[in-house]
């Protein structure tokens, strides 16, 4: 395998007292993505939404994807859902055993991996999707696409989708513990907040060339082809 990222630093809010996998079972708390060694406000995590069906938002966003889809920290697998409904073969990447044991209570095909681990059919898939802001796993973006090239179609067949922040000049990296309501604090691991102007000196790096970027209601994605 290419990618040199550690399979710790690819694992958003586990370890620890564990506030991520607390919120999956029990939305009604309040979750956040606090900085280490910032003073900056800290980001809520959208827990029921990622429960919830796709929205709208979440469909568009889908149209022009080319399937097979894999989608990568999928958490409860509403995107895989989503792509399934809308005629895709469809396959989810999770790091929380309890997002994919949701996933799969509700029959979706959702694997717990790191997506730095040996994943089903490498090098064939379609459309690799990074939602919800997983742009940021492991924090170090150029090689996360450069990992999402190894995953898709080459020669400019493979698509890599990515929701980007909605700054679109937002470059920072950092680590970072998920913490809620009840004072519970995950491990520290790092993540990155990539706007879609900066996330092209990534895709450079990456290999991969722009396709479109286009906006939907106040979320931001991009769309980019493999050599």
């Amino acid at each position: 395998m290419s990618s040199t990222l550690s399979l710790r630093s690819a694992t958003f809010g586990a370890g620890a007292l564990e506030p991520y996998d607390h919120a999956l079972r029990d939305p009604a708390r309040s979750l956040y993505v606090m900085r280490l060694e910032s003073e900056l406000e800290p980001v809520p995590v959208e827990v029921a939404r990622f429960l919830a069906a796709a929205d709208e938002d979440d469909r568009t966003a889908l149209q022009d994807a080319r399937g097979p889809i894999i989608d990568l920290g999928c958490g409860p697998g509403r995107l895989v859902r989503a792509a399934i409904l809308g005629g895709h073969l469809a396959l989810g990447i999770d790091a929380s055993q309890t997002a994919v044991n949701i996933a799969q209570g509700q029959g979706l095909p959702v694997l717990h991996r790191s997506i730095f681990q040996e994943l089903p059919a490498e090098g064939t898939w379609g459309t690799a999707m990074l939602i919800d802001g997983n742009i940021g796993i492991g924090g170090d973006p150029a090689a996360l696409l450069r990992r999402c090239a190894e995953l898709v179609l080459d020669r400019g067949r493979g698509r890599i989708l990515v929701e980007t922040h909605s700054d679109p000049d937002r470059d920072s990296t950092f680590d970072a513990v998920v913490v809620d309501d009840l004072e519970r604090s995950s491990l520290p691991f790092a993540w990155a907040e990539v706007g879609a102007n900066a996330l092209r000196r990534y895709a450079l790096l990456a290999g991969i060339s722009l396709v479109k970027n286009w906006m939907v209601g106040q979320r931001t994605f991009v769309e980019y082809a493999t050599a």
